[in-house]
């Protein structure tokens, strides 16, 4: 008996934490990242349920995107420097040996920096490498990537990892990153979960709007 409301309790909980999952990352993907700073710095404690809910759902993949950058960056020299945007459990500074600055907006772990994605506290031209991991949120894209075009040194590494749904025309997405200074190195396309790219930064941004730069908010299903 007892182990059945026991049961029945837990699938509640678990509804229930699907349920503000989605909210919280509708909030995300549907306010910018100003909007998201206060969101979490007026309640952590959700940030953490976002992330509960954000690790379920990466859990399914049958790779994690964060593994494949970790491997670009063990190939590379370890004297770079790295930004990591929204870095979460800061997992990509855990298991590399290069100095990684890591951002995001509740500090999961002690080596994060708590800040706006659009606004980090780093000198111009001062990393050689920049990450965004399933971390492009927000309705100011444009001033996200325009801060790590800011921080990138010139020829430094811009790498995203999103959401394969995310994206409604590739084609205008690396266009539209030509305009914040960013040309293409590499594209992998290959998993149905998650896209790789690969930028480096030609030089800063030109100013005006640029309208291909538009991603999906990344919407959870129930189940």
């Amino acid at each position: 008996r007892s182990g059945r409301s026991a049961a029945l309790r837990a699938r509640m909980e678990e509804r229930l934490l699907g349920a503000r999952f989605r909210y919280l990352n509708q909030q995300l993907y549907t306010g910018s990242s100003r909007d998201a700073a206060r969101l979490f710095r007026t309640d952590p404690a959700a940030f953490h349920l976002y992330h509960r809910g954000f690790e379920r759902q990466v859990q399914r993949w049958p790779e994690r995107p964060v593994q494949r950058i970790v491997r670009y960056l063990r190939r590379r020299p370890a004297s770079l420097v790295v930004a990591d945007f929204g870095c979460g459990d800061c997992t990509l500074a855990a298991s590399v040996k290069n100095q990684v600055h890591c951002f995001d907006l509740v500090p999961l772990s002690p080596r994060v920096t708590v800040c706006d994605m659009a606004k980090v506290p780093l000198a111009a031209e001062s990393v050689d490498v920049a990450v965004f991991c399933l971390a492009l949120m927000g309705t100011n894209l444009q001033e996200i990537l325009g801060e790590a075009n800011r921080v990138l040194k010139l020829g430094g590494t811009l790498m995203v990892a999103e959401v394969a749904s995310r994206f409604e025309d590739t084609h205008a997405f690396l266009k539209a990153m030509t305009q914040l200074g960013f040309k293409t190195v590499s594209k992998d396309f290959s998993s149905s979960y998650f896209y790789l790219l690969e930028f480096a930064k030609t030089g800063p941004a030109r100013p005006g709007p640029a309208p291909g730069l538009r991603l999906r908010p990344c919407l959870y299903k129930r189940r």
